[in-house]
């Protein structure tokens, strides 16, 4: 399925063939996960270059491919079945291509730049992926449990931070999907407040975001929590955001905006008056990446379609008191959302 949507790319743009370099496009349509290598796909053949490295394993991972042994550097392999092939006009990926990278393909054929075609391919994903999403979002939920467990006045945010990593791995998680948030009191105010040294104290509010990477695949998730009472601001905060996010995933249906998508929690988060406190996008597409398309913004181009995976994660940032922010990874389905992530969202207050 994936490679024939290649081929419908082929037929829209003219193209012979499309060249692919991008490690995550990669694995995509091959299933091949080493760190070196290049598809050329045409009308009629599937083909990986890589070297010696991996020729074993390619042929393993990537079994709709004929597997080509580099005898040189990658890119003038792949020039030369260019031109054995006689490939006229080639598509290639003008976002990750070097200049000097362009100009040694071009010797082989006209290029044609696809960026981003692919990616709108991958958005829509296939039941398989979807499983690893589920499987990836189960460890993050699995961990928030344990992370309250060991959440107290007195521990550090990298203490929390190092513990979050070391469960995600103890669960079947080769690693983190990004670089994890940790963020305890006027730090919350920080929306990508990665963990530091800070010592956490009764009263703070703590914003974990993190996710795990999953057989290729991660999670995304934002919970807000409380270690004593909390200021009553922040609760009121909190209850701002976790009514956006609920109306959001209530309201959100295939068919509609980005733009329409992203407004319906903005609108709530404004009507309390901290439409301003609120500068980043309701969510994102998840997948092999933990940034990709579809985008819920103010100024998405995209529309949600039955089997997207995005994010939803509506936030309050008040420097100098703290910040909330909630993040569920959810399914589009027919009828509106189906979450992958289940960890409570009722204000939890240790």
């Amino acid at each position: 399925m994936k490679i024939e949507k290649v081929r419908h790319l082929l037929e829209e743009k003219q193209l012979d063939a499309v060249v692919v370099l991008s490690p995550h496009n990669r694995r995509y349509l091959s299933g091949f996960t080493g760190s070196s290598a290049g598809l050329i796909i045409s009308k009629e053949r599937n083909i990986l270059v890589t070297d010696f490295r991996y020729i074993e394993q390619a042929t393993k991972q990537a079994q709709s491919f004929e597997i080509v042994k580099q005898k040189t550097s990658l890119l003038d392999m792949i020039t030369e079945v260019i031109k054995e092939l006689e490939l006229k006009t080639v598509g290639f990926e003008g976002n990750l291509v070097t200049y000097q990278e362009y100009m040694q393909l071009a010797t082989g054929a006209e290029l044609i730049d696809v960026t981003g075609e692919i990616e709108k391919i991958r958005m829509i994903k296939e039941p398989f992926e979807i499983e690893q999403i589920q499987k990836a979002a189960d460890i993050a939920d699995a961990t928030f449990d344990y992370i309250l467990k060991i959440t107290k006045p007195g521990v550090t945010e990298m203490y929390l931070n190092n513990e979050m990593e070391m469960k995600m791995r103890a669960l079947g998680a080769t690693s983190s999907s990004f670089e994890t948030i940790v963020a305890s009191g006027i730090r919350g105010a920080l929306p990508h407040g990665v963990a530091s040294n800070k010592v956490i104290e009764s009263g703070e509010m703590i914003t974990f975001d993190y996710g795990a990477l999953y057989e290729g695949y991660i999670s995304d998730i934002t919970r807000t929590i409380a270690v004593g009472e909390p200021q009553d601001e922040m609760v009121k905060i909190y209850n701002i955001v976790l009514e956006s996010q609920l109306k959001a995933l209530d309201e959100i249906k295939p068919g509609m905006t980005g733009v329409e998508a992203d407004k319906i929690a903005r609108d709530v988060i404004a009507g309390y008056g901290y439409g301003d406190a609120f500068g980043h996008s309701l969510g994102h597409g998840i997948g092999l990446e933990v940034h990709e398309n579809p985008m819920l913004s103010q100024r998405s181009p995209h529309t949600l379609e039955e089997n997207m995976c995005v994010t939803l994660e509506p936030g309050i940032y008040v420097p100098g008191l703290g910040g909330v922010r909630i993040e569920d990874d959810v399914l589009v389905t027919k009828n509106g959302l189906k979450r992958f992530t289940h960890s409570t969202k009722d204000l939890i207050i240790l």
